[in-house]
């Protein structure tokens, strides 16, 4: 027996020497030489399984599972080993959080769950948003004194969340003040810029400065918070940052240039990202995908047609579905709706995808700003997925946009309003505006009353302006600024400006289209958009660049006066909406008033 037992000894520490190109069949011929030669009573063979468990886990779940239950009395490292498998697996998680149950309920010999139990049981719990599982969790850990587990106190972290609570996740956080490492400010750093806490993002950052060298993972949260903030200033140092502190494997790490790439895209420096994008060393699909979208985003439609030709025909990569989403935007942006088309065909016929909701609300809404309405409500009936509130809210802006028949627009509204959780307070606008345009008032203030009721109301306008490495933020009619009366004195000289070359307001983006003409312009006027740019202009040095970052569209009127802003005072402003941004200069826009 001693010497069958040896054969077989060998055999294992040869699995485990060939353990990363092993394959299923040569570990079942193992598993077949264990059987032959040793019996399960024998003391060695708890160990010689609890290998073949350990690899196979990395195989076939289902052999690993009919492996597990071949032992009546599994060890908790045996069961650590199941539930691993299950927690990182692609569709059955959700039998790491089953197996655990069974662990704890386990009669027939005292196994406890271990330190090593619980981060893979949490991981489970946090891919499947399962709150209520994960807090009993917590207790068993609370329980059983595995609170000061740095790893356990990782996974907790990481669950909460996950699960959306931040508050609980922070507590987790400060509770292990001494036990905390790069991982546990990571997950932080990342929760926060997940859910757009980018202030938050940026003061962790400076804090984990003080005591952990940055990584990767950090880097690529904090540039993403500076690109939610559109802080190029601040983007910049972080870039600089990388560049001269952090070590090589960040500056070279493919992750952070494609963050970086989708930061200087989302601050509007085009001519930055794609420097950092050319100089990359290395490039993957999601570093195609960061300047296509991004490229995308600031209306540049040619140029992102020219890099997925480079990228699949030259570059030789395979396009996914973020990829075409980039090119269908970018189409839909610049009104190319024949090759708008052909991508759609090529995604779903070429590379056999099937369309998601998002691919789908670009080519209704490509369809719907062409002004082709009837098209673009076909794609709607033929979509195979439900559509969903953005689709038809598309569909009704054309509708307003194009003068289409009350009725139809009705309709649209009434999707838009029937759309699972849709409370969208801009659907009510735009009906009330097809309201006035059929001259049906007493409509108009159905519809406003009917807001009213509900509690819908428009979302405020605000804008965004960093001037000297300061984001100062401005409301509609916003009056609480330092310089409020400079910059209102200022905006009077724009108005004479403006209307010494025969600028005339265009009334068609007034949510308030029952209002006189005069009280139109007076609300339009006092937009966040044209206060931030008079305090830029008043706080820029000649020849600067302005930067205005919106959280809504920009309406026609201010888009007009942009332009001539940009004419008048020979300065070139970036204004970023909610949908794209508008590169103003010389009085014109990069969108070429196709918007």
């Amino acid at each position: 027996m001693s010497l069958a037992f040896a054969t077989t000894n060998n055999n294992i520490n040869h699995l485990l020497n060939q353990s990363n190109t092993i394959s299923h069949s040569h570990l079942k011929q193992i598993h077949a030489q264990v059987l032959r030669t040793i019996h399960t009573n024998h003391p060695q063979s708890l160990f010689l399984y609890t290998r073949l468990l350990h690899h196979s886990s990395f195989t076939n779940l289902n052999y690993t599972t009919r492996l597990f239950h071949h032992f009546n009395n599994p060890s908790s490292f045996m069961w650590n080993i199941l539930i691993r498998a299950y927690a990182k697996s692609t569709n059955h998680k959700h039998h790491a959080i089953v197996l655990y149950r069974e662990m704890l309920t386990e009669q027939k010999n005292e196994v406890f769950p271990d330190k090593h139990t619980y981060p893979f049981v949490l991981k489970a719990c946090a891919y499947l948003f399962c709150l209520f599982e994960g807090k009993q969790v917590h207790a068993h850990v609370l329980k059983l004194g595995f609170e000061l587990d740095s790893y356990i106190c990782n996974s907790l972290v990481h669950f909460y969340a996950s699960c959306g609570c931040l508050e609980m996740a922070r507590k987790v956080f400060d509770e292990t003040c001494e036990r905390r490492n790069e991982v546990s400010w990571n997950v932080m750093i990342d929760s926060y810029a997940k859910v757009g806490e980018y202030d938050t993002v940026l003061k962790m950052f400076c804090e984990m400065m003080k005591v952990y060298e940055p990584d990767c993972y950090t880097m690529q949260s904090v540039i993403n918070a500076c690109a939610g903030l559109g802080a190029l200033s601040l983007g910049m140092w972080v870039h600089a940052y990388v560049l001269k502190r952090c070590d090589k494997n960040v500056a070279c790490d493919v992750l952070v240039n494609a963050c970086l790439v989708d930061m200087y895209c989302k601050c509007g420096s085009l001519e930055i990202a794609k420097q950092v994008f050319e100089g990359m060393s290395y490039r993957d699909v999601n570093s195609w995908n960061s300047i296509i979208l991004g490229f995308a985003m600031n209306g540049k439609a040619e140029e992102v047609l020219d890099y997925f030709v480079r990228m699949v025909k030259v570059e030789k990569f395979v396009p996914n579905s973020i990829t075409f989403v980039g090119v269908l935007s970018a189409c839909n942006h610049g009104g190319m709706v024949n090759e708008g088309l052909t991508y759609f065909e090529m995604m779903t016929k070429e590379y056999n995808m099937e369309p998601s909701l998002v691919h789908y609300g670009c080519l209704v809404d490509l369809y719907a700003r062409a002004g082709h309405i009837q098209e673009a409500l076909n794609v709607v009936s033929k979509m195979s997925i439900k559509p969903d509130a953005v689709i038809w809210r598309s569909l009704l802006d054309a509708c307003c946009k194009q003068h289409a028949s009350v009725e139809l627009s009705e309709e649209m509204a009434k999707q838009v309003f029937e759309s699972e959780g849709s409370v969208c307070g801009g659907a009510y606008v735009l009906l009330s505006k097809v309201y006035a345009s059929a001259s049906r008032w007493n409509d108009v203030g159905l519809l406003r009353k009917l807001m009213n009721d509900k509690g819908v109301s428009k979302e405020p306008g605000c804008s965004l302006i960093e001037i000297n490495g300061v984001a100062h933020e401005f409301l509609a009619g916003d009056t609480t600024h330092p310089e409020s009366k400079d910059i209102y004195k200022f905006m009077n000289e724009i108005e004479e400006k403006l209307e010494s070359i025969g600028y005339l307001p265009d009334y068609s983006g007034a949510a308030l289209v029952n209002e006189s003409n005069e009280g139109k312009h007076n609300t339009m006027r006092l937009h966040s958009e044209r206060l931030a740019i008079a305090f830029g202009l008043l706080n820029s040095k000649p020849g600067m660049p302005i930067r205005v970052f919106k959280n809504l569209r920009v309406c026609n009127d201010c888009h007009k006066v942009t332009k001539l802003i940009s004419r008048i005072y020979n300065v070139k402003i970036t204004v970023r909406d909610r949908v794209r941004f508008h590169h103003f200069k010389d009085g014109s826009c990069s969108c070429m008033d196709y918007w």
